[in-house]
């Protein structure tokens, strides 16, 4: 059972939501043996600290990592796959885009589509958050202690680049790109770079990975929906056209997406024969 928390004021720029779980390695409902999933981009990063010594084991297009148990991740334009072990507490938060930088200290690029050890970002900070949050003892005291430690590391952070800003408020009601880099002032080349280095895609991969994630949500809530209805919903030219984005960024198709019966938006199970 997951447990979330709307973040405090002072986080709400930076951060989407605080959650924490206590089952995460059940088996799913249908009752097949569940030994991986499928974590598919959410336009979001996000940093993840189990509170027993188990590792996380990663795979993805860069390879396997075992990261042990505290991690961050980058935004991501590609899906990447996750072994589900036994029980564990855990406690996350996702990050709105531009946030990494702010919290990490590492330009986004460099974290695009890449899993970090949280203590080779934080040092003996990420250790003493993991021991606070061993101690709490409820999932509700985990979370309020998780934010106020949290945003007293934001406090000493440096702030959001306002062109970042700007786009991001922008780019969230579909307006276009180009627009958005003359309303900044800025010349192409040199607001892409702000904005790589702040958000860690392109602006133009960042507006599809948005389009992919507000098609993905529809999908889960209307598996009945015609897909070439549901394409043309979401500003797609076509069905052809939203097929090939949702494969370029599941690494699946939409029907093997809606067969899968994710419980979760952007977790889908595989069996050990499925694993791609």
């Amino acid at each position: 059972m997951y447990v979330t928390m709307k973040p405090p004021p002072g986080l709400q720029p930076f951060v989407a939501r605080f959650w924490t779980n206590a089952d995460d390695g059940q088996a799913a409902s249908s009752g097949a043996v569940i030994t991986r999933e499928a974590v598919l981009p959410s336009g979001m990063a996000h940093l993840a600290i189990r509170l027993s010594d188990a590792s996380f084991d990663i795979s993805d297009s860069n390879g396997a990592l075992r990261a042990g148990p505290m991690v961050a991740c980058g935004l991501r334009s590609q899906p990447y796959y996750r072994l589900r072990g036994e029980p564990v507490i855990s406690v996350g938060v996702q990050l709105r885009p531009g946030a990494g930088p702010v919290l990490f200290g590492m330009p986004a690029d460099e974290m695009a589509d890449m899993h970090v050890p949280l203590d080779d970002l934080w040092g003996r900070f990420a250790h003493e958050l993991r021991e606070r949050l061993a101690e709490a003892p409820t999932a509700d005291e985990r979370l309020t202690l998780f934010a106020r430690l949290l945003e007293s590391r934001l406090q000493r952070a440096r702030g959001m680049h306002p062109a970042v800003a700007l786009a991001l408020h922008r780019f969230a009601d579909r307006v276009d790109v180009a627009a958005v880099v003359e309303e900044t002032d800025y010349s192409h080349r040199h607001f892409n770079v702000l904005f790589r280095q702040a958000v860690g895609l392109s602006p133009k991969r960042y507006c599809r990975i948005l389009r992919f994630r507000e098609a993905l949500e529809s999908l889960a809530a209307s598996p009945e929906q015609a897909p070439a209805e549901l394409a043309l919903d979401q500003g797609y030219s076509d069905q052809a056209h939203f097929n090939r984005d949702f494969r370029a960024f599941a690494h699946m198709t939409p029907g093997a997406y809606r067969r899968s019966r994710p419980n979760a938006v952007f977790h889908v199970p595989f069996e050990e024969s499925e694993i791609p």
